[in-house]
């Protein structure tokens, strides 16, 4: 379950870069998203499962 958690926040944040720096207008639901990618990757480093 870890794994795919990792995935899944790998995802969003590639997702997020793409649509912010290709200028595309994905909305407020992609910030939500964002934080909480960044939240489950870092969570995942500081659990030393890296």
């Amino acid at each position: 379950m870890g794994n795919l958690l990792y995935l899944i926040a790998v995802i969003l944040v590639i997702i997020w870069a793409i649509s912010f720096l290709g200028g595309f207008y994905t909305g407020g639901i992609i910030h939500i998203l964002l934080v909480i990618a960044v939240v489950a990757i870092l969570l995942r480093l500081i659990r030393g499962a890296a």
